[in-house]
């Protein structure tokens, strides 16, 4: 195995070429970075006039006021409309299926509680108007007593098959079409 050539410093020297001082030139990063420093600060100050500018044009836009009545406060916010409101948590650290809520007036709680008066109204007896002696009673009895007065059986017109084209039909049922409003 031949050994390896030795060689002294002066023969490796070239004085044509020499070791670099840097990588990469500082002065233009430097300007570089300066100037865009410079231009965010201007369009900051540029942006922040112009907002000032239009705040006052859309002021000068503004009607005045119809009344000397002092403006409240909340007039800005809406008053007839729904507000969000907080739902129940189920708390994470718990196993079991308990429901924190949070306040009284959740959607969930809402929708229990208006469900509970629609079934008040729709199966109890109750007022409508007391002065003038109008009374609301269960939608079932109020179904019967249409259907009695409609002299219609209980499974409804479609369960009765309509006569065929052509008969003639019986005095009793001549006299329920008529006396109900249906048709011939």
């Amino acid at each position: 195995m031949p050994e390896h050539v030795q060689y002294e410093d002066d023969d490796l020297f070239n004085p044509e070429t020499h070791h670099e001082e840097s990588d990469v030139p500082l002065k233009p990063l430097w300007w570089a970075l300066i100037l865009f420093v410079v231009f965010a600060a201007i369009t900051h100050v540029v942006l922040y006039f112009m907002y000032i500018g239009m705040v006052k044009a859309e002021t000068k836009r503004w009607e005045p006021p119809q009344t000397a009545v002092a403006r409240p406060a909340n007039a800005d916010v809406p008053q007839n409309q729904p507000l969000l409101q907080p739902f129940p948590v189920v708390p994470a650290t718990e196993t079991t299926a308990t429901v924190t809520v949070p306040y009284r007036h959740t959607p969930v709680t809402d929708l229990k509680e208006m469900r509970a008066a629609e079934d008040r109204v729709l199966h109890h007896y109750g007022w409508v108007d007391k002065q003038q002696g109008v009374v609301h009673i269960p939608i079932d009895q109020a179904k019967d007593k249409l259907v009695r007065n409609a002299g219609v059986s209980p499974a409804g017109p479609a369960a009765s098959s309509p006569p065929p084209p052509g008969a003639v039909p019986s005095p009793t049922e001549t006299t329920t079409a008529t006396s109900t409003g249906g048709a011939h």
